[in-house]
């Protein structure tokens, strides 16, 4: 389950992982909240610092694709994390000195957005320089396990801290994990990176790892698939702190609460994973059957009648989930060329954030309109459709076999493909 974290560079990476996103997701808690409070907890008001914090990557993901094939991905990195530092404490300054105003937590959120739009091509490819080929399914699903175990303890901190201490203290504290991040890739050994051959600067890249990934039906189903479910499905995030003030008319604790247990799913659904990949590569069956329980235990979770119940169904939920990102990440990054994987991981990270900005204010307007459960029914339906239509057309296409019985001379069984 642990076999990455042999290899010295990644435990650093971990190492430093695990510190920045507890303070990610604390600050990500605190974000939501000061826009929830700074709004008089409009919904809508979320939505758009939602879609500001992530527009920026239908613009920019695919251009760092490129830029995360051509440049040392250490350093490129390092740079990024001394950005999102800065953020952290102007958002942080604001808020303690009592002048912040919507509009800057939106100018923020956008910041933030920028630099996210630079960084995940370039740490999600980083991840099989650290480890290579052979584990990178193992360090994918870790990675997975540092941010879902960051899911748990920052929200319950962040919950019970905005409470005690206001949401600005939360800003600085994630400024200060910040910096194990930088500590731990300036301590990395730059040799005992497995590093592809050099990407010369050269016309058309971005448009060749486009038609790379065209003429790949495999990687075509998993792009189409993770857009759908991420846009519709995953937004179910973005709605927790509505549900929280407006459906159960809970507190800062009870959205922190609701967090963490679906972290306690994802954290779960990860370690599984990381289990899961020592005993072979990703599966495409694995994906679709994920994205459709990820669908149906979104619309159970919609008709759950008390806070309970309904954070006790947000774990499944959280299992499925996870286990459906981890597997389309995996399915990626072993499926490509070393020398294509910063474009296709830029694409990838397009269709999975990009749909943000659609799904972020639909899910605000959806909650103000219909009430805050129907973004969980509605895009748990989507979701799961689209897990369906893609089965269909993978099995119509050869790409994924199902069992078949025969009758006649007697019970046959086709062989399943493996994939």
């Amino acid at each position: 389950m642990f076999s990455s974290l042999k290899v010295r560079n990644y435990r650093l990476f971990f190492t430093g992982q695990v510190i920045s996103n507890i303070g990610t997701w604390m600050q990500r808690i605190a974000q939501d909240w000061l826009v929830f409070t700074l709004s008089g907890n409009d919904p809508i008001a979320l939505g758009i610092a939602v879609a500001l914090q992530f527009t920026p990557t239908l613009f920019l993901s695919l251009w760092a694709g490129v830029l995360a094939d051509r440049v040392d991905k250490r350093r490129l990195l390092i740079g990024i994390q001394i950005v999102v530092l800065a953020q952290a404490i102007v958002l942080g300054a604001l808020d303690l000195s009592g002048v912040a105003q919507l509009w800057h937590v939106y100018l923020l959120c956008f910041t933030l957005g920028c630099t996210a739009s630079l960084e995940v091509p370039a740490r999600q490819s980083f991840v099989a320089e650290m480890v290579g080929r052979d584990k990178v399914t193992n360090a994918v699903a870790l990675n997975s396990s540092i941010f879902n175990m960051a899911r748990i303890v920052g929200p319950a901190i962040a919950g019970f801290a905005i409470t005690w201490v206001g949401t600005g203290w939360l800003f600085m504290a994630n400024a200060v994990s910040t910096g194990a991040v930088i500590t731990a890739l300036v301590m990395m050994n730059p040799d005992k990176l497995f590093r592809g051959p050099a990407i010369p600067r050269e016309k058309g890249q971005l448009v060749e790892g486009l038609r790379y990934v065209r003429r790949r039906s495999d990687l075509m189903t998993v792009m189409v698939l993770v857009f759908f479910v991420s846009t519709f499905g995953i937004t179910y995030f973005t709605s927790l702190p509505i549900v929280a003030a407006n459906v159960f008319h809970t507190n800062a604790d009870g959205y922190g609460l609701l967090s963490t247990l679906v972290a306690v799913g994802t954290f779960t659904g990860a370690l599984m994973s990381a289990r899961r990949n020592t005993r072979g590569g990703p599966r495409v069956r694995l994906l679709l059957i994920s994205a459709f329980l990820l669908g149906a235990f979104e619309v159970i979770t919609a008709f759950m009648p008390t806070y309970l119940t309904f954070g006790l169904a947000l774990i499944p939920l959280g299992y499925a989930t996870i286990t459906f990102l981890n597997t389309a990440n995996a399915l990626v990054q072993t499926a490509v060329s070393p020398e294509m994987r910063g474009r296709v991981m830029g694409l990838y990270v397009l269709v999975l954030i990009g749909g943000n900005p659609i799904g972020g204010p639909m899910t605000g307007w959806m909650a103000d309109a219909f009430g805050g459960r129907s973004p969980f029914y509605i895009g748990g339906a989507i979701s799961a459709l689209a897990a369906i239509v893609c089965a269909v057309v993978l099995i119509r296409r050869g790409g994924v076999s199902l069992p078949v019985r025969r009758f006649g001379n007697g019970l046959r069984v086709l062989k399943r493909e493996r994939v």
